[in-house]
């Protein structure tokens, strides 16, 4: 019997941040201090500002929010140093950059770069086209696939987050449409998102045009571990095919349930969330309650 302990480390996405994210390490850690004035710099605002203190809603504009979120996993993970040990990692959609940057593939830099592109690409693809996001609670991911297949407007299944939640995204006609013939077919609810657009789906097709290049110009290392991607919850470490598939992230679906099914069928004994919030941790436990999870720690560096 295998006893070796396999850390997988998770990143979260967009809806994890709060107002004062980062702010002990910025205060705490000399390197954390220069690596937050670095992006200030490289963004050309100062993010700390609204992370530290600014509003919620501040920090709900999409331009702010994911390179909030980014910075905060991905300096806890540098300041983890030593400790930070992983065997496998993964983030939820644009927590995906966040783990390749952790886990070496990309640049600081560069990530920060590709993460600033990416927030603004999305933003402007919502305002030429808006969408909208709802979340499906208590029907089967199946249900939920032929339903949205049958609605003639554009509504695709985005996120995959755990076993009986499933966020579908779309045209707002194609979303409301589907959510009416899913409550039909049985689910709990249908929970419309506080959300502008609609992310991975194929409203998404300008941002994902917009982005490539910057993507396919970037330098991508192979990675400490492996890292299991969204778009088919495979891990892989080969610097081109990572490429292709942080392009297709952006109109393809986030496979959450199946990246934590086939990380523990890889042979992970834990789960540590490296970034604001514990929601990926509460998605572990849907899958497995028994896995142990936890926060990213310092103590623990």
């Amino acid at each position: 019997m295998n006893t070796q302990m396999k850390t997988a480390y998770v990143f979260p996405g967009q809806g994890a941040q709060f107002v004062g994210m980062g702010k002990d390490l910025y205060e705490q850690h000399e390197q954390a201090k220069a690596l937050f004035e670095s992006a200030n710099d490289i963004l050309g605002f100062r993010i700390t500002d609204l992370m530290f203190g600014g509003t919620e809603e501040d920090l709900k504009q999409t331009k702010v929010t994911q390179p909030a979120i980014f910075l905060h996993s991905v300096i806890l993970a540098k300041m983890l140093g030593d400790g930070f040990k992983p065997a496998m990692v993964a983030g939820h959609s644009l927590g995906e950059f966040s783990a390749l940057v952790a886990a070496g593939a990309l640049s600081f830099e560069n990530g920060l770069d590709l993460v600033a592109k990416r927030a603004n690409a999305m933003q402007k693809a919502t305002e030429s086209q808006p969408g909208a996001m709802a979340a499906i609670l208590a029907l089967s991911d199946v249900v939920v696939e032929e339903i949205c297949a049958e609605i003639d407007d554009v509504v695709v299944p985005a996120n995959y987050n755990c076993p009986g939640q499933l966020v579908i995204s779309g045209s707002i006609a194609g979303v409301d449409a589907a959510c009416e013939k899913l409550l039909e077919a049985g689910a709990k609810r249908a929970l419309k998102l506080n959300v502008g657009g609609a992310f991975h789906s194929p409203l998404m097709e300008s941002a994902k045009q917009e982005l490539q290049a910057a993507i396919e110009g970037v330098d991508i290392h192979v990675p400490i571990c492996p890292v299991y991607q969204n778009v088919d919850a495979i891990p892989y470490q080969e610097p081109t095919v990572i490429k292709e598939n942080l392009i297709a992230q952006l109109t393809g679906a986030v496979r959450w349930t199946q990246t934590m099914e086939t990380m523990l069928r890889d042979g992970a004994t834990q789960f540590i969330e490296v970034g604001p919030g514990n929601v990926l941790q509460g998605l572990v436990k849907k899958v497995n309650r028994q896995i142990p999870t936890s926060s990213a720690n310092l103590q623990d560096a």
